[in-house]
């Protein structure tokens, strides 16, 4: 088990705590992924693979909007949440075990759109291992069809190397919830350590580790040409209302 593996299987069950209201955040990551889908001719009649689903939030809120949905994760720890939370939001997703840098090993089909959200594309630690996953991905987009994913402002975040993000606080009833992240720098790659402050009912305190290149968007921009795209687009959070840049390319 890869460290990857390892941070999201050990999160898996606390991973709806880095949101205020994971629910409302499925349906409005799904009303923003929409909108970006409808800009390039796909409605809900295209079918989508999510090759980075982790507990589901992208992939259940698209399903409940009409979308045919596949949903694939390295972590089995976060496809058993998500398979559970598909089902309690009465949503039908095929959820199968697979790496975004050897899709074609467990699908043989290619999809209208392809997404990878929340920053995966990072995780690939060098420049080899990124095009390995974009060639990968890419090879299961459809001719027309399209790559969606977000990763960090790692451009910004270059300039100055800080040693943590800022906190994440969410009151709720019954207290609240603190999550932040420490970065320990080695040139472009940092080592993070994600730390989760529940302080409901009982203070209960976690921490994850993982490991995440910054990418900067010149890079995936020209690996996604180099690979079969023919345009390639970034949007940005004033414009989209999504938290982090988003990458839309076009097959």
């Amino acid at each position: 088990m890869n460290i990857t593996q390892k941070f999201y299987d050990n999160m898996a069950d606390q991973y709806d705590k880095l949101f205020l209201d994971w629910t409302d955040t499925t349906i409005e990551q799904a009303d923003i992924l929409n909108a970006i889908f409808n800009d390039y001719g796909f409605d809900c009649k295209a079918n989508v693979l999510d090759c980075a689903c982790g507990i589901g939030t992208q992939a259940i809120g698209l399903a409940a909007l009409g979308y045919s949905v596949t949903a694939s994760d390295i972590s089995d720890g976060e496809l058993a949440e998500a398979k559970d939370r598909a089902e309690k939001n009465g949503v039908k997703i095929l959820f199968e075990h697979a790496d975004f840098c050897a899709l074609s090993d467990i699908f043989s089909e290619q999809y209208d759109i392809v997404i990878a959200m929340d920053n995966a594309l990072p995780h690939m630690l060098t420049i080899e291992a990124l095009e390995m996953a974009v060639r990968s991905i890419i090879s299961q987009v459809k001719p027309g069809g399209i790559f969606v994913a977000s990763i960090r402002d790692y451009d910004s975040i270059l300039a100055d190397k800080p040693p943590y993000s800022p906190p994440y606080i969410h009151k709720t009833d019954k207290g609240q919830r603190v999550s932040f992240q420490t970065w320990t720098w080695n040139d472009d790659v940092y080592h993070l350590v994600q730390y989760i402050i529940d302080d409901e009912d009982t203070l209960q305190v976690s921490r994850f580790k993982c490991e995440y290149r910054a990418t900067r968007r010149e890079e995936l921009t020209n690996l996604l040409m180099a690979n079969g795209c023919s345009k390639v687009d970034w949007k940005f959070p004033e414009e989209t209302g999504f938290y982090q840049p988003i990458v839309a390319a076009k097959k």
